[in-house]
């Protein structure tokens, strides 16, 4: 069954898909994130075509965010990963921002935690939310759960999330579907105004 989506509500939401994330020589590289360029690619197209809002998310780091951290330090975690300004912080080739897109730079798991997204889709009239990227399990679940808490309906496009292992591409999708939101494929998503 397709869902109909009205393009004039819906934005797609293209999550950290990132040199550092997606191209062999980038330092958090998963072949699981490169793998999804091409459908996204395909997803964004269709989504544009049809006057729906994209809008891209960049994880985008400090070297000194860190320095001061009382717990929170994912360079600790990740190590040091798409410093501000550097060719791993850019978004990967494959996919293109437009000229009417929308960039949001974040600098933590979640695309709404001190970024302007929430208030920007409000002023918009954005209800339901088509979100795909990397990585599935942290970025990826972090803002569609934090999409469901502000009332936005997330749509997991599972066919369009990378991960490092299948096993952290399943939990993520089966934790959303069970406790805040909607998981598809590409194809079970028309862009067809309501």
């Amino acid at each position: 069954m397709t869902l109909d989506l009205d393009p004039t509500r819906t934005a797609v939401v293209v999550v950290d898909m990132q040199n550092g994330f997606c191209h062999p020589d980038g330092t958090l590289y998963a072949p699981g994130s490169e793998s999804v360029i091409e459908p996204i690619a395909e997803l964004v197209a269709r989504a544009r075509d049809a006057g729906a809002r994209i809008v891209y998310t960049r994880d985008v780091h400090p070297p000194e965010q860190f320095a001061d951290a009382h717990y929170y330090d994912e360079f600790a975690q990740w190590g040091e990963h798409v410093l501000e300004d550097s060719w791993e912080a850019e978004i990967v080739d494959g996919l293109t921002v437009g000229p009417d897109d929308h960039v949001v730079e974040k600098h933590t798991y979640d695309a709404f935690y001190n970024t302007e997204l929430e208030g920007w889709l409000n002023a918009r009239g954005i209800d339901d939310l088509v979100i795909c990227g990397t990585l599935a399990n942290v970025c990826v679940l972090h803002t569609g759960g934090s999409a469901g808490l502000r009332d936005f309906r997330p749509l997991m496009i599972e066919d369009c999330i990378g991960a490092i292992e299948d096993d952290h591409h399943e939990y993520a999708l089966e934790h959303a579907d069970w406790l805040f939101g909607e998981v598809l494929s590409r194809d079970d998503v028309s862009f067809d105004a309501a």
